[in-house]
């Protein structure tokens, strides 16, 4: 799969991982998020700057974009199963090429949407199976704008229950995960900071966690505001 090679501006070298050479297993890195919660340009963004600093990886696109641009409309609920596991086998065959995969969302997100969306609840337990070859959950917030993007938007309301609906099923399920908010440079900064604490090497004192989750405890939003550490 291709990766994009190019860096954005707003990435400074100190904000990009230094290169650990290939890993003996892959690192899959979800992205998770409601619609219009800038998943795709933080995938794109987050993969420039690894394949820029020498990592091998690669971005999994949204399989239900590639869906509902090819038929012209959005899924049925007897389609939602094939699509997460399109998305699933589309993972998976990254993850055997490359050492660093980005999934631009997982089969638990399709399993999120068919919930709300048609009532129906039977792909929790194969997505949340297959979610567990990732490493790293990074979840998207709903703090920047809503925008019309084609047939696969439903609104800013739609996007604040599946939003909360992710945080619940992750949070009930013990899959942890970090929360990106603020800008894009910021989000970038705090996926980096993720990846490297997952990826890295070994923390060298007992306080020093490999993996910070954030708002683990209450899934709130207003809660993560702070978190993140702007740019250097």
């Amino acid at each position: 799969m291709q990766v994009l090679a190019r860096v954005p501006p707003h990435l400074t070298a100190s904000t990009q991982l230094q290169d650990t050479g290939r890993m003996s297993e892959p690192t899959i890195i979800a992205i998770l998020g409601a619609e219009c919660t800038g998943k795709s340009s933080l995938a794109q963004d987050l993969g420039a700057a690894l394949a820029a600093s020498g990592h091998d990886v690669a971005v999994v696109p949204e399989y239900l974009r590639v869906f509902c641009d090819t038929h012209g409309r959005t899924p049925r609920v007897d389609e939602q199963r094939a699509i997460a596991r399109a998305q699933t086998a589309r993972i998976l065959a990254a993850a055997a090429r490359h050492a660093l995969v980005l999934a631009d969302t997982t089969a638990l997100v399709t399993a999120v949407y068919s919930d709300l969306v048609f009532g129906d609840a039977s792909l929790y337990d194969e997505s949340v199976l297959a979610h567990l070859a990732c490493r790293v959950n990074l979840l998207t917030a709903t703090d920047i704008p809503w925008v019309a993007d084609g047939i696969q938007r439903d609104g800013p309301h739609a996007r604040e229950r599946v939003d909360g609906r992710l945080r619940s099923v992750l949070l009930e399920r013990g899959l942890p995960f970090s929360v990106l908010v603020g800008d894009q440079a910021t989000r970038v900064h705090s996926a980096l900071r993720a990846v490297l604490r997952c990826t890295g090497p070994a923390p060298t004192t007992p306080d020093e966690p490999r993996w910070r989750w954030v708002c683990g405890h209450c899934g709130d939003a207003a809660c993560e505001a702070a978190a993140p550490e702007p740019p250097r």
